[in-house]
């Protein structure tokens, strides 16, 4: 299993789904830079977060049997993984 660290904020490709029956995103997989992709095992939690005028979507997800955090801002458009 590839090593998330932890505390950091990683900018990310992802592929992701948008306006999926109740879910209007759902991240599907992404890619660390000069890596695979990484496969997205399970959606746990979403929530929405505002900082000025800048919405962050934050996704909780499980990577195998790892948990990490993916935030998009509506902003830029861009995406990272934290934590």
């Amino acid at each position: 299993m590839k090593n998330f660290n932890k505390n950091t904020m990683e900018r990310v490709e992802v592929m992701a789904l948008f306006g999926y029956e109740m879910t209007p995103c759902q991240p599907l997989n992404f890619r660390r830079r000069g890596e695979d992709e990484t496969e997205i095992t399970e959606l746990l939690a979403t929530q929405i977060k505002f900082a000025g005028e800048t919405a962050l979507h934050i996704f909780d997800v499980l990577v195998g049997r790892e948990r990490v955090r993916l935030e998009f801002n509506s902003r830029d458009l861009s995406w990272y993984l934290t934590q």
